[in-house]
């Protein structure tokens, strides 16, 4: 068993309180915004090594954004920004596919089997790198980046790779995931010497290690270990105890949840799998705290005092379940409490737009890794900037923030205007800078 799975299993392991009120601390969306405000303020005064701020810039930028989703959203009726989207790659229903084959199955039944494709497709998103491209078999189309990554994890997910059973294969479950190794994930992405994939060694480590964790909790994925169990989690009295903090009381079905609480249970069920190497410690006990990093302006108190946390794929994860669960019936509100997510497209367009203008001009020169302080402030500044540019996107459209909620605003959007300033300025469009990624966090 490897340390990622070792660490897998202690996830379940009851933390003592000072940490446990630490991880709830850093498990909330709230916590994500007021650690990276804190950073932002630090910038905006001058007091970064890294960074100054142009906010004069920032009217600009909310005019791209509009601009861009009024000529891909005419109507102004924006879906959330979600795997889903990459699902549509091509012109291709394959939801309907997948809906064609999940015929006749009770509405939990199909909600458990879409959360398994989106939380597998996620989990497998992190960057892919320039060279590689996945050829879907049967449309002939080439696909790259994160449209490629989720058409072939689209793929693998409907020909049964993820599920240890051929009766049914269109599921995620333990058993399958613990045998994953990185040429079995060279196959599905069809990595060759000419078509390399970054990171593949440790995606198949973060699938193994999701395996143990969905093993590890039966009380919530069951025996089978599939983590689709997570909508009868939240919308179930009966199942809602695992989720220990929710205080549920006796009854039948959930047709409401939080934006809010599906990360949170996300967090709570799978924040050891992320290899991430940080840990909270207290004396000679030790929690892994995923993906969130020190940094000296991040504030706080406690525990929790100097970290800054991200969740960058965990909040996406969570925008890419809202519509199973919607489409479930259960309306899932507080959408807004969710951030921005700091990763290459949203980070980019405020580096190329120069709201973020780096200290040292040569920043790009070195590939940086998620630990480096530059990446961590950077990523701050993107949550924060977000949410400054939102309101200036929605007055430019004219909406409200209820008819424009940030999830929309994403997809409308600013990671699409990180990808076509990209385009603008480097050829092929790859982003300002190069992350060294383990395929976990980018």
């Amino acid at each position: 068993m490897s340390a990622h799975l070792h660490a897998a299993g202690d996830a379940t392991a009851t933390p003592p309180a000072s940490l446990a009120d630490a991880l709830r601390t850093l498990r909330q969306p709230a916590t994500i915004r007021q650690r990276c405000t804190a950073i932002t303020l630090a910038a905006s005064q001058g007091e970064s090594a890294h960074f100054t701020i142009d906010r004069s810039r920032l009217a600009a930028v909310a005019m791209r954004i509009a601009t861009l989703t009024r000529a891909r959203f005419p109507s102004l009726t924006i879906p959330y920004h979600s795997r889903w989207r990459h699902f549509e790659a091509g012109g291709v229903d394959r939801k309907d596919q997948l809906d064609a084959r999940l015929a006749g199955r009770s509405h939990v039944a199909v909600a458990r089997s879409r959360i398994d494709l989106a939380l597998i497709s996620v989990l497998l998103d992190a960057g892919a790198g320039p060279d590689w491209r996945y050829l879907e078999a049967a449309t002939g189309l080439h696909f790259t980046r994160s449209e490629g990554l989720a058409v072939a994890s689209f793929d693998a997910f409907m020909a049964g790779r993820f599920s240890s059973d051929p009766g049914d294969p269109y599921r995620v479950d333990a058993v399958a995931l613990l045998k994953l190794q990185a040429d079995d994930l060279r196959a599905v992405f069809q990595v060759r010497d000419d078509n390399p994939l970054v990171g593949l060694d440790g995606r198949a480590a973060l699938l193994r290690s999701l395996g143990a964790a969905l093993r590890a909790q039966p009380q919530v994925f069951t025996t089978v270990g599939q983590p689709g169990h997570l909508f009868d989690a939240l919308t179930h009295h009966r199942h809602a105890p695992a989720l220990n903090h929710h205080h549920p009381q006796p009854g039948g079905h959930h047709h409401q949840v939080g934006a809010a609480r599906i990360l949170g249970a996300l967090l709570d069920a799978f924040s050891a799998i992320w290899p991430s190497g940080q840990w909270l410690v207290s004396g000679d006990q030790r929690v892994p705290l995923g993906d969130a990093w020190p940094h000296p302006a991040a504030g706080g108190s406690g525990p929790s005092a100097g970290w800054v946390p991200f969740h960058k794929l965990s909040q996406w994860l969570t925008y890419s379940l809202l519509e199973p669960f919607e489409w479930a019936g259960v309306q899932v509100t507080g959408l807004d409490e969710l951030t921005g997510l700091p990763e290459y497209r949203n980070g980019g367009l405020l580096l190329d737009a120069g709201v973020i203008v780096p200290r040292d001009p040569a920043f790009a020169a070195s590939p940086r890794t998620p630990a480096d302080p530059w990446v961590i402030e950077w990523r701050a500044l993107t949550v924060a900037l977000l949410d400054e540019l939102a309101p200036l996107v929605r007055a430019e459209l004219s909406v409200t923030a209820e008819q424009l909620p940030l999830a929309c605003i994403l997809e409308g959007g600013s990671w699409a205007a990180g990808r076509q300033i990209a385009a603008e300025r480097r050829l092929g469009g790859p982003p300002p800078l190069a992350i060294v990624s383990d395929g976990t966090v980018f």
